[in-house]
Order: structure tokens, then C-alpha cells, then sequence
């Protein structure tokens, strides 16, 4: 029986693109109930919103060491419909075009690439969570995106961001 974990994730940009930073929050309960927990957050200097996003998805899915069930809440509609409503299998399908006239290249796919990858392993269950609302976990999320994404002295580069629009 696959272990049962919930995800948090969220993204943060100051300026789009700008410096950015991700956050997430894994929890697990063990069978004798005891609660375990691990926070993530990285920042970088040039990056977007939606990157930072999908970014967030994938750290948590890699840390995670064994397959497992994973109850993903994430504020980002992009990355939610993206995953759920079939838009990256599309895109996929599609040669990484977002259109049959393949006028329009899909954006971060270096990003869903990995996020396909990281996932592919556990069930993943994406849901969405309005964002700087109720749920302590999401704001804990942004605040430590938020946190890394202001630190200059933290910042890293992101090696895949290009001067594309995402």
C-alpha cells in the first residue's frame, strides 16, 4: 500500500519575469498518527510566476522517495488545468505546440517535461486552493516563496528561463 502525502506548493515573482522563488510544504501521517513535515523553497533571480509554479510541483514530487499517493494543492490555474484537463498531454501530442496550426510553441516545457517525469512514479491528485485565502498551508507556501524570492543574497539562476514570455 502506497504511502498517503500532501502537497502544498506555490509560486511567487516579483515583477513577471523578475526574481522569483518557490515553496512547498509536504505533509505525512504515519500509521501511529505521528505528523511529519518538510518545507522546501528556492529562489532565483530571473524567472516568472508560472515557472516558479510548476517549479514548485516538481521539487515536491522529487523529494518524495518512494511512490506514493500525493494530494497536490497548489493557487496556480495554469498548472491545475494544465495537469488535470489534459493541456500538457496536448501540447505533448502536439510536438510542444499549443495549437494544431502549430503557430504557438507551449511555454515552460522543460518544466512540464520534469513535472511529467517527477509524477509518473506516485498518483497525483491536483487541486486547486484560492491563494493568500484560509488554508494556513498555502499561505506558509507563499510566505516562504516570497521569503527566497527577496533574499538577493540567495538568488540562483534558472538555468532553463530565456528571454521567452511564460
Amino acid at each position: 500500500m502506497m504511502k498517503r502525502v500532501t502537497v502544498y506548493t506555490d509560486g511567487s515573482c516579483k515583477g513577471n519575469p523578475g526574481p522569483g522563488g518557490y515553496g512547498v510544504v509536504l505533509r505525512y501521517t504515519a500509521e501511529d498518527g505521528q505528523t511529519y513535515e518538510k518545507e522546501l523553497s528556492a529562489g532565483y533571480r530571473l524567472t516568472t510566476n508560472n515557472r516558479m509554479e510548476i517549479l514548485a510541483a516538481v521539487i515536491a514530487l522529487e523529494a518524495l522517495k518512494v511512490p506514493c499517493e500525493v494530494d497536490l494543492y497548489s493557487d496556480s490555474q495554469y498548472l491545475v488545468n494544465a495537469m488535470n484537463e489534459g493541456w500538457v498531454d496536448k501540447w505533448k501530442r502536439l510536438g510542444w505546440y499549443r495549437d494544431a496550426k502549430r503557430r504557438e510553441k507551449a511555454k515552460n516545457v522543460d518544466l512540464w517535461q520534469r513535472l511529467e517525469n517527477a509524477a509518473a512514479r506516485h498518483q497525483v491528485r491536483y487541486t486547486w486552493v484560492k491563494g493568500h485565502a484560509e488554508n494556513a498551508f498555502n499561505n506558509r507556501c507563499d510566505e516562504l516563496a516570497q521569503t527566497v524570492a527577496s533574499d538577493p543574497d540567495h538568488l540562483q539562476e534558472d538555468p532553463e528561463y530565456s528571454s521567452q514570455e511564460t
